[in-house]
Parts: C-alpha cells; structure tokens; sequence
C-alpha cells in the first residue's frame, strides 16, 4: 500500500542538496503541471506540494519519495 500524507503533514525527502523537510501544501489527484513538466498522479497515487522549511522552496513529489518527521518532545 502506497504511503499517503495529509496537507500540513511535515515530511522529508532526498534532494541534490541532502535532506529536506517541509509542509505538505497541497495534495493532487490527477495530473498536473508544475515547473514545465506534467506530474502524473492518481486518487491511487497522489503526488504532494511541499513547501521547504529553510528556503520556502516548493517541491512536487510522490508519497513514495517522502517519510514522515516525527515531533521532537
């Protein structure tokens, strides 16, 4: 069963520049285009906008890229 997120979920992924954590801004459900190329995604397998905690950057992934951050206590 693929992973699935919620928006204001915070995750974390692997980028050029290392690990990245950062909100979930938006979950799509079907295609969409972002950056100059078209995402495919699906109720099955959504893709998620993700907003950097450091840079405000915005990130499109799919579920399986991202792992939850658990809170510090």
């Amino acid at each position: 069963m693929p992973k699935t997120f919620d928006v204001g979920d915070h995750v974390s992924w692997n980028s050029e520049a290392g690990r990245v954590t950062g909100r979930i801004t938006r979950v799509h459900t079907r295609d969409f285009d972002y950056k100059g190329h078209t995402h495919r995604a699906s109720r099955a397998e959504p893709q998620y906008e993700i907003r950097s905690d450091r840079t405000d950057h915005i990130a499109a992934h799919k579920g399986s890229a991202l792992d939850y951050v658990r809170r510090r206590e």
